[in-house]
């Protein structure tokens, strides 16, 4: 295994491209990305951490997606469609996208936002450029499953693939060709919208790079049920005779649930996947490596261990441990990503192996500011016991923003914080958590846009462990301030994380 050399110091910001401003219901590939990306810059910041940026599925959850691969149509920007001549700005407009700036409203997507993609895949001549023949030839590993998944899964009312006919279901070769020849037309409309999407986003993250931003991306370390990977590729999960799981992944009672969080989606066949070399995670990783810039592993742990609950349980109280791969994935990871580094989501369950296998590698794990405050001096997330190659974090997308956050504490961790940080007023545990991850000797330092702009809970991206209202959050142009921006340039250069002129 090819052991990661460090990350050089610096910082960067958490924001999930739906969360930036558009006029068309959720943040796009568009103007306000590229005007992001120079806030970034003014900053004097070198990283734009983004979420998983698939198919949305259950729940709205980027972590739900119906593809490792694919990305989510719902970021094409209509207005590079209209200079392309694809739209016209009517076509746009004669749809509703939401009341609220502030949030996004995917019910409003999921009702109107392929319509307005149809409009401009009908006004397309893409099956005679050589762009989108080249793309569909390349990606063909993933694309073609991915858009005949889509097609007959609208073919069939959005069910899920377990209840499509059998010989669907199961990938008959001849019955299969035979609807999918029928649904050619449908087909290529999905792979019409993974060519814009991909050639938007290939554009955004070289004009990131040009100005000295890199692009942190973010993969689940499992795959949703109802997604093309785990139809097409059946013989690599651990699923019955009739295709449904055996056992789901979860995690057990912890600060979020005393229940556990009982995720469904299915569990790799491990021995399965190793006989053939991982082939399908060299796909994934060689992929997200050409996407992004750093992958972050999600839940790295279950690499090292994973939970086990059987799928017919409500929660998951009464899983199982077992053994994950280990250094044999990280080792064929390694043999396709190049030079783009990884961070491993180390929280949670870590046991001793979890960290020996992190360190062997070389890849920094998370400190989260906001767990410091409940077991005194020894806190591990407290800066004085970071060691260097780590990536702070005031809090993940899973966490209350930080405001809100101390607004709620118990008046322990309260008064524990204000010590330590040596202020008097609660307002001011905001700056002063912001200001004590900068300093920090972690190499990389990223906080949530929320916890730069002192927001509180009610701006909050994820509350794990629920369904509905999550991953609305979303800002406005006025947010991204010339006062803010002044504040992290000066942040970064005191604690020495801008790249030097």
């Amino acid at each position: 295994m090819k052991r990661q050399q460090p990350f050089q110091r610096g910082a960067g910001v958490l924001l999930a491209v739906s969360s930036l401003p558009s006029p068309y219901g959720i943040g796009t590939f568009g103007d306000s990305a590229y005007r992001f990306v120079d806030f970034l810059k003014r900053c004097g910041g070198s990283y734009w951490q983004v979420l998983p940026l698939g198919p949305t599925g259950y729940g709205d959850s980027p972590y739900q997606s119906f593809s490792a691969f694919a990305g989510n149509p719902y970021l094409i920007d209509p207005e590079i469609l209209m200079r392309e001549g694809l739209l016209k700005r009517e076509d746009a407009e004669a749809f509703s996208w939401g009341e609220n700036p502030k949030k996004v409203d995917y019910e409003k997507l999921y009702a109107y936002r392929m319509d307005l993609l149809r409009i401009a895949w009908r006004n397309s001549r893409h099956k005679s450029e050589k762009a989108f023949f080249d793309f569909c030839r390349s990606n063909a590993f993933w694309l073609d499953d991915y858009a005949r998944f889509q097609a007959i899964k609208k073919h069939y009312a959005e069910k899920c693939w377990l209840y499509w006919p059998e010989e669907i279901r199961t990938r008959k070769q001849d019955a299969l060709a035979a609807l999918c020849e029928t649904l050619e037309e449908e087909i290529d409309f999905y792979k019409f919208c993974q060519f814009h999407f991909f050639a938007q986003w290939k554009k955004l993250k070289e004009y990131a790079n040009q100005n000295g931003v890199s692009i942190i991306g973010d993969i689940p370390i499992y795959v949703a049920l109802d997604s093309s990977d785990v139809w097409a590729g059946q013989e690599e999960f651990l699923l019955g005779k009739d295709g449904r799981p055996e056992d789901v992944a979860g995690v057990p009672p912890d600060e979020f649930s005393d229940s556990g969080q009982l995720w469904g989606n299915p569990l790799y066949r491990w021995d399965e996947m190793e006989k053939n070399g991982f082939t399908w995670w060299k796909l994934r990783m060689g992929f997200a490596a050409k996407m992004y810039d750093v992958i972050r592993i999600d839940h790295f742990i279950g690499i090292v261990r994973y939970y086990a609950v059987r799928s017919d349980r409500v929660d998951a109280k009464h899983g199982k441990w077992r053994r994950g791969p280990g250094e044999k994935l990280l080792t064929a990871i390694s043999e396709v990503i190049g030079e783009t580094k990884i961070i491993a989501e180390d929280l949670g369950a870590v046991t001793p192996a979890v960290k020996r296998l992190r360190l062997k590698a070389g890849y920094p794990g998370m400190k989260i500011l906001s767990y410091g405050f409940g077991e005194g001096a020894g806190n591990e997330n407290l800066p004085h016991n970071f060691e260097k190659n780590c990536v702070v974090y005031g809090g993940t997308h899973d966490n209350e923003p930080l405001a809100g956050y101390f607004k709620h504490a118990d008046e322990t961790e309260l008064l524990f914080a204000k010590h330590y940080f040596g202020v008097r007023q609660t307002k001011a545990l905001c700056e002063a958590v912001v200001r004590a991850g900068y300093a920090s000797v972690a190499d990389l330092c990223l906080f949530q846009i929320q916890d730069l702009l002192g927001l509180d809970h009610r701006y909050r991206m994820n509350t794990p462990a629920t369904v509905g209202g999550n991953w609305t959050f979303r800002i406005t142009d006025e947010m991204l301030s010339d006062e803010l921006s002044e504040k992290l340039y000066e942040l970064t250069y005191i604690y020495g994380r801008g790249k030097e002129e």
